[in-house]
């Protein structure tokens, strides 16, 4: 029998509001995160994810108390990302309910960190963040997809496909993958994207970026994705985690 597929929505917190915007730009508020998740939760939400979107930029730790307040109130997985930079941090996030980890930046500069971790809290604690794009400037990486940091702004040069793999044999549980091109669009995820990062790993791949429209999700599991993670328009009301799902359940996928 087939895992079900997860239907997750993300919600993107910047100091203490979910904020949605166009390629992390022109933020506006969404509202209060804990409220959104409690919605979330009543929908049908299969698990639940927080970004702090700018904390690596701007050097702040992630959120705790939102954190706290969150899992106090919900029973499925929290995953929690945004300046996390040690083993110390995810501890910390643990302890106060997180069930998941989310690394970026900080496995860029440092990717012993992802086993450090691992070793730690086990491979299913920790989620590779990759907000990704199609090279451009003077990238030149073989997949064509480059790993960009701080929301986007920052080109690394580092091949996205190649790091997803590296980081499942450094010990990785999960692969969130971020199309930066497609971010907040709602013009459709990017499957090809996602088709190149599943050929050369066998964790569970998180597509994100792009979806507008009930019917983009399936097609990001027929490229490959085990679960498909959105933002604003569960926010706005475009559509909600029950319309996902039953699109998905048309489409022959199982859902919890």
């Amino acid at each position: 029998m087939s895992l079900a597929v997860r239907v997750i929505p993300c919600l993107d917190v910047d100091d203490g509001r979910v904020v949605k915007g166009v390629h992390f730009e022109n933020l506006r508020d969404a509202g209060d995160p804990v409220e959104l998740a409690a919605e979330y939760y009543r929908q049908g939400a299969d698990e639940l994810t927080f970004l702090d979107v700018t904390a690596s930029s701007s050097h702040r730790r992630t959120m705790v108390e939102v954190v706290n307040r969150t899992s106090e109130t919900l029973f499925i997985p929290l995953t929690v990302g945004g300046g996390v930079r040690s083993v110390e941090d995810v501890d910390t996030l643990l302890r106060c309910g997180a069930d998941k980890v989310g690394v970026n930046t900080a496995a860029i500069n440092d990717p012993q960190l992802i086993s450090r971790v691992s070793r730690r809290f086990g491979n299913q604690v920790l989620v590779l963040s990759v907000d990704a794009r199609r090279e451009k400037g003077e990238a030149h990486t073989e997949s064509g997809f480059e790993v960009t940091t701080m929301g986007g702004r920052h080109s690394t040069g580092i091949d996205a496909v190649w790091w997803a793999r590296r980081a499942q044999e450094l010990g990785a549980g999960e692969v969130l993958l971020n199309s930066m091109d497609a971010d907040g669009t709602k013009q459709g995820f990017d499957l090809e994207m996602i088709r190149a990062v599943r050929r050369e790993v066998t964790i569970p791949v998180i597509a994100s970026g792009g979806a507008g429209a009930p019917d983009d999700f399936p097609p990001a599991i027929a490229a490959g994705a085990n679960a498909v993670l959105a933002a604003s328009v569960f926010h706005y009301g475009v559509m909600t985690i029950r319309d996902v799902k039953q699109e998905l359940r048309r489409a022959g996928y199982t859902v919890r």
